[in-house]
């Protein structure tokens, strides 16, 4: 018998149905990162503006993970939306003091989803439209969280909608985008990054 490559060991409450402790999937994907672009012979879809990390405060072990040589091993502990939520907030005023961005609703937004709680608890905490973190939600429905992963399958999904509905930029029209990823710590990366405008 086989065993999965990831093993979610989940610290949750009981009442949480089983869908919510079978979120996790298997992905892969790649990304090329560079710098001076040659545009006649490579193409760019966004620009990378800067990145941070911050280990939110009495999270130690609200999120781990084990690399094992069956798998890798996750355990969740049941506060972590919550947690997210506290410090969500000053995470991206951090990132984007230095563009004088404060409008939550005036940028692209590829938001790793963790679960739909954790989704639902930045939509309501910084008042943001129902359709900031569609891309996120539409990924996490259609093939669960992947861990890192995820977040590349969420870019592709925003380039992709904003070249077929004729988006001014790659990143559904906005000048401006956040990337949050959500890790063990319990840690949050910001990355700040500008999309590309598109050819008409």
């Amino acid at each position: 018998m086989a065993k999965p490559p990831v093993d979610f060991r989940s610290r949750l409450s009981p009442a949480q149905s089983p869908s919510e402790k079978t979120i996790f999937a298997d992905g892969a994907t790649t990304l090329i990162v560079g710098a001076d672009l040659d545009t006649s012979v490579e193409l760019s879809f966004f620009q990378l503006f800067s990145a941070g990390s911050r280990i939110l405060p009495d999270s130690d072990d609200m999120v781990e993970g084990y690399l094992h040589q069956t798998g890798l091993s996750i355990s969740l502990f049941k506060d972590v939306a919550k947690t997210i939520f506290g410090n969500i907030r000053k995470c991206l005023e951090e990132a984007f003091n230095k563009i004088d961005i404060n409008d939550w609703n005036s940028i692209f937004w590829v938001s790793h989803p963790g679960g739909l709680a954790i989704l639902d608890l930045i939509e309501v905490t910084l008042g943001l439209k129902e359709d900031k973190l569609k891309a996120s939600r539409k990924v996490l429905i259609e093939y669960g969280n992947m861990s890192s992963p995820t977040v590349m399958f969420i870019m592709d999904e925003i380039r992709n909608k904003s070249m077929k509905e004729g988006k001014a930029t790659t990143g559904e029209g906005f000048d401006w985008g956040v990337l949050l990823g959500f890790g063990p710590g319990l840690t949050v990366e910001t990355i700040t990054f500008r999309s590309i405008t598109q050819a008409c």
